[in-house]
C-alpha cells in the first residue's frame, strides 16, 4: 500500500459514515446529527485529498529516484 492509500481509505470510510449520519438526522429531524454528518463528510474528503497528495509525492520521489539511477 502506498503511503497515502491508508489515508484515502480512512477518508472514504469517514465520508460514508457522515452520509449515513446526515441521512439519519434528516429522517429523525435531528439538525445537530445532520450537521455532524456533514462535518464528518467534509473531514473524510479532506483525508482523501491528503492521501492523494501523499501518493503524488511518493510517485514524484520514485520518478526522481528512477531518473537518477
Amino acid at each position: 500500500m502506498g503511503s497515502g492509500t491508508g489515508d484515502k481509505a480512512e477518508g472514504k470510510v469517514d465520508e460514508l459514515k457522515g452520509k449515513v449520519k446526515e441521512a439519519t438526522g434528516k429522517v429523525t429531524d435531528n439538525e445537530r446529527q445532520e450537521a455532524e454528518g456533514q462535518v464528518q463528510q467534509a473531514g473524510g474528503k479532506g483525508k482523501q485529498a491528503w492521501g492523494n497528495v501523499k501518493n503524488a509525492g511518493q510517485k514524484a520521489k520514485e520518478s526522481v529516484k528512477d531518473a537518477l539511477s
